[in-house]
């Protein structure tokens, strides 16, 4: 893992850092900010065309934010776990551009997309430095649950925006604020499914290596030192894993139109 030691404290003064709750604040304001652009788009003048272009471009947007709430909340667990290193290097931040990997989120999408493949690719991992975990199994499991856990509560979000869209507000289902929310819906749901996957280096590995015994826990390991490659081969080689996939995102929809409390 990496390590970098935290900085000095300058003039004797120790380093203030922001509460979770102004932290909260801060990226709700993004969201925020990004869903009233949204509402405002002027829709009457754009054609069908160009009311496509927009759809795709707030749904990349929102799924931009979604990536770097994702890489945040792992940093943000491994330092209230003991490891600043992550927090250190700034990346407890909304600012995607902390999160670009120039191969895996820019090169390998766009060839994936070029071959007729799909999007496929990933976001600069957050380093974690297990040594300075308090309890470091443990904690690197709480560490990595963390990300596909943000997914799924901003999942709840899009969805809860799209039903007071729909029961509050002027809107048919293939208009564009309702659209882009539900996309940004699934989009999550696909994050957070996809992560749990007990493929090593997928946040779902960390899981299963607290889970595994001490004798089968390093073997397995280290299969990570073949990374997104074999998350790669295996997604289109074994058979029925989309399926899987898709079943996971469709239960876990069911269960938060549960909890947005059913039809309003």
């Amino acid at each position: 893992m990496c390590y970098k030691p935290p900085p000095t404290p300058r003039s004797g003064v120790e380093r203030k850092y922001p509460t979770v709750r102004s932290w909260l604040r801060r990226q709700s304001l993004s969201l925020c900010g990004a869903s009233l652009c949204l509402a405002l788009v002027p829709l009457p003048q754009m054609g069908r065309g160009e009311i496509e272009i927009v759809n795709i471009a707030f749904v990349v947007a929102f799924v931009i934010l979604s990536l770097a709430l994702h890489e945040a909340a792992h940093a943000w667990v491994a330092w209230k776990c003991g490891d600043p290193t992550a927090k250190d290097l700034g990346r407890i931040t909304l600012n995607p551009i902390a999160s670009i990997d120039p191969i895996w989120t820019i090169l390998v999408p766009a060839i994936t997309l070029y071959s007729g493949l799909g999007a496929f690719g990933g976001a600069k991992p957050v380093p974690v430095d297990m040594r300075r975990l308090r309890h470091p199994l443990r904690d690197m499991m709480l560490v990595a649950l963390a990300g596909p856990a943000t997914n799924f509560l901003l999942a709840i979000v899009f969805y809860l925006a799209f039903k007071v869209a729909m029961k509050f507000g002027d809107y048919h289902p293939a208009d564009l604020l309702p659209s882009v929310v539900v996309y940004a819906m699934y989009s999550n749901l696909l994050l957070t499914v996809f992560n749990l996957l007990p493929i090593p280096p997928l946040d779902g590995s960390r899981v299963m290596a607290w889970l595994l015994p001490e004798s089968l826990r390093e073997p397995y390991m280290r299969l990570e030192a073949f990374g997104i490659i074999l998350v790669f081969v295996l997604m289109r080689v074994v058979p029925g894993l989309r399926e899987l996939i898709a079943s996971g995102m469709d239960q876990l929809a069911d269960l938060i139109d549960i909890l947005t409390f059913g039809s309003w």
